[in-house]
């Protein structure tokens, strides 16, 4: 169910205004961001509305994009005319909402707005704000000075962030002692500690290390998800362990575990970094006959490859299915197959492909034929 109809029916329900679940239904369809703000901020004089977490994430996403700051920071400051700024959840959202926009001075001034009496819940929140801005030389020192001053224990979540920040920094040993933190201060490391330490290692050359933390994880009781055999599978791809990736990926059945595209482009990038198509093809074939779909990431290192293995019928056919599956991928990989179209002399097919990218209607591509040499 959509996000707008998840909204309709709660309100539906409800005595307030009919008119409600027609301008929610309003707000998303606005093209004129200046309209979106207008109308955000009257419908948040509803108290409901104003319970709906999800159009708020979804519009400030779409502002966060279109970069417009000011206008993020205006409908988020008229949230705190309202009684709920006095509640610690709706400031943790506004803090979040903030960090995701990567205006984490306004995350923490909302943070720095509420009561003495702050829980680990808001501690997190602005720490998960500085993460989320990029502001990882913030990080560590914001994280010892809250929790000193406080009073207030890190959590589970507290050290997560701190590994996650540390991650992102590429400082993997130290994401690696704060790992060890955990079960120092008496708690154990869930699901979330475990895989943003493999993604992280695995994907960043730190194949041994991965193997330690997988090894750690497995005789935990916290059993690996699609996201941590995602992560191993890059990591012995990387390491040039095709035929391992393809014995790993064999154990995802009977964990009940189901693939995704991403477990498939890791087998896929491993057969085609050893240069064999065949396989390459065959992987893709089983990722067509699955319940995923392919991704531009997908079709960008199949096409890539197709054209330097010299097979440019099936980089026609993958640049044509781009189209099909509605999928944008970088104009540079596409235009590899009407440069190669024009080397083999088949310039109609190649003018027939510019055509389609230029033309069609989800997106269109500057693609342009060789200048004749």
């Amino acid at each position: 169910m959509s996000t707008v109809s998840r909204i309709i029916r709660r309100f539906s329900t409800t005595t307030i205004t009919t008119k409600t679940p027609s301008i929610s239904e309003d707000l998303y369809k606005e093209k004129n961001l200046k309209r979106v703000v207008e109308k955000f901020k009257k419908l948040s004089e509803s108290h409901l509305f104003r319970k709906q977490s999800n159009v708020y994430t979804n519009t400030v996403r779409r502002l966060a994009s279109a970069k417009k700051l000011k206008y993020i920071e205006e409908i988020l400051e008229d949230q705190k005319q309202y009684d709920d700024i006095s509640k610690e959840g709706f400031n943790v959202r506004l803090i979040s909402l903030y960090g995701k926009s990567g205006m984490f001075d306004h995350a923490f001034k909302v943070f720095d707005e509420m009561s003495d009496k702050k829980s680990v819940k808001a501690f997190n929140a602005v720490l998960g704000a500085c993460v989320n801005a990029k502001k990882f030389d913030r990080v560590e020192e914001m994280f010892k000075d809250l929790f000193k001053e406080s009073g207030v224990s890190p959590d589970v979540v507290s050290w997560n962030t701190m590994i996650k920040a540390f991650v992102e920094m590429g400082k993997f040993d130290l994401a690696c002692e704060v790992f060890g933190e955990i079960e120092k201060n008496g708690l154990e490391p869930d699901l979330i500690s475990f895989n943003t330490l493999l993604i992280g290692l695995y994907g960043n050359g730190r194949f041994v290390d991965g193997e330690r933390f997988w090894g750690k994880m497995i005789e935990s009781s916290v059993a690996p998800d699609i996201r941590s055999y995602n992560a191993r599978l890059v990591g012995l791809v990387a390491e040039k362990k095709v035929n391992e990736a393809v014995e790993v990926f064999g154990e995802l059945g009977s964990k009940n575990i189901t693939p995704d595209v991403f477990s498939y482009n890791a087998v896929i990038n491993g057969f085609c970094n050893n240069g064999d198509l065949q396989e390459a093809k065959k992987w893709f074939g089983k990722l067509m006959e699955s319940d995923s779909v392919p991704n531009k990431a997908t079709y960008a290192t199949l096409i890539r490859f197709a054209c330097k293995m010299g097979d440019l019928d099936w980089a026609v056919e993958l640049y044509k299915q781009t189209f099909g599956e509605r999928c944008v991928v970088d104009p540079n990989v596409m235009q590899l197959v009407i440069d190669g179209l024009v080397k083999e002399s088949k310039t109609d097919e190649a003018k027939e492909l510019v055509g389609i990218g230029y033309s069609n209607k989800f997106r269109r591509y500057n693609l342009v034929m060789p200048a004749d040499e």
